[in-house]
């Protein structure tokens, strides 16, 4: 049996995604900045796409600007807050993915620019207090940039609460939202922030393509230069069938999207159940509580082994694929940032498990059985 639960790394792409994109693959392959009909047709299919994913998350397609992924969104949106719209302060956490803080990091010793990192709780949940307390503390124009759930541990951020925060001290707000678009409803004529980004290889959508939503009050210039595609906010042909599949791969999650929740939600809880029954000393990184936690993600401190640094290669071989953190930072020496912050317990064996609508309860069971085994051979 083979079983796939290392879905925050990438998801695979659905099949109803793959049927969309071939014909564009196949057929449709001129450039949308080319007049001739070819261009005219792929214009149109890159305009269509743009205007289906804004009525799917409430914004204006002049708003979407489409980027190679989350990393890029990322990248842009702090860039440009601080170039284009002279912020001096970025105020983050040390839980965020490394394309915010590595760029934050890059802005501070760049540009001069002030960082400073919000506190969070063992659990990971950010100190609004004290994110309450740096916004008053300073008078320089601010972008807070906090992701909207952790990749590693899940733990959710009160989006609405951080927004309402920020706005009362007229700071500009950034999210990623990586992890959590095509898993929750948004609608951003109700949610007022500055920008948003999504990678469509996190919601069964194609790797390479994703987007920074960026709100029509907010000036932006471009980030990649060399042509005046995005309406001359980011260089370079548009990757179209990529588009093309990450506006249908939005348009699934949302066709069923409370259905995709209660199906995930419980093959997590389940596992919760599952594995402190196998193992009474488990402990769970960051929040479980379903309303506080990403129902995608489940990070879990297992009881001590003398094979503790061989368990996800022993879990490999055995046909379950898991991680210990971050895909993007697999190559490091560290180890996570994430459970460091958090003052998390590495001293036994860590796994982050994380769900997809295509698992099923009997991968949880063969995943615990698994589990057990290894234990009851290495103990």
């Amino acid at each position: 049996m083979k079983v796939y639960l290392d879905n925050a790394a990438t998801t695979p792409i659905a099949p109803e995604v793959v049927d969309t994109m071939i014909p564009f693959l196949k057929n449709e392959f001129g450039n949308p900045s080319s007049t001739h009909f070819y261009g005219r047709q792929a214009k149109a299919l890159l305009e269509t796409s743009r205007r289906k994913i804004t009525s799917l998350i409430n914004a204006s397609p002049s708003e979407i600007i489409f980027t190679s992924g989350g990393t890029e969104a990322d990248n842009m949106a702090l860039h440009c807050a601080v170039r284009e719209l002279g912020v001096k302060r970025i105020i983050t956490s040390p839980l965020e993915h490394h394309a915010v803080l590595h760029t934050a990091e890059y802005l501070d010793s760049n540009y001069n620019t002030e960082l400073k990192l919000v506190q969070v709780d063992e659990k990971g949940h950010v100190d609004l207090n004290q994110l309450e307390e740096l916004l008053s503390s300073s008078k320089e124009l601010t972008l807070v940039s906090l992701m909207h759930a952790n990749n590693e541990i899940g733990t959710l951020l009160p989006l609405k609460k951080v927004s309402e925060l920020c706005r009362k001290y007229n700071a500009y707000i950034h999210t990623d939202t990586v992890q959590t678009m095509g898993h929750y409803a948004f609608d951003l004529q109700e949610l007022d922030i500055d920008f948003l980004t999504c990678a469509a290889h996190k919601l069964h959508g194609p790797k390479g393509v994703g987007f920074l939503y960026a709100n029509r009050k907010t000036k932006v210039s471009s980030f990649i230069h060399g042509g005046a595609q995005e309406r001359g906010l980011r260089g370079g042909t548009e990757n179209i069938y990529g588009i093309v599949g990450l506006s249908k791969a939005l348009a699934l999650a949302y066709e069923d999207l409370e259905s995709h929740q209660k199906h995930v939600q419980s093959l997590k809880s389940y596992m919760i159940e599952q594995l402190k029954l196998a193992f009474p000393t488990v402990a769970f990184h960051g929040d479980i509580e379903p309303e506080k936690s990403l129902y995608t993600v489940l990070n879990v401190c297992l009881p001590e082994t003398t094979k503790g640094g061989m368990l996800l290669f022993t879990l490999d071989l055995k046909g379950i694929a898991c991680s210990g953190g971050s895909a993007c930072s697999s190559g490091s020496n560290k180890g996570s940032h994430v459970l460091e912050a958090i003052n998390a317990d590495v001293s036994r064996p860590n796994a982050r498990f994380s769900f997809s609508r295509y698992n099923t309860k009997e991968e949880i069971d063969f995943t615990v059985k698994t589990l057990k085994e290894i234990y009851e051979v290495n103990l």
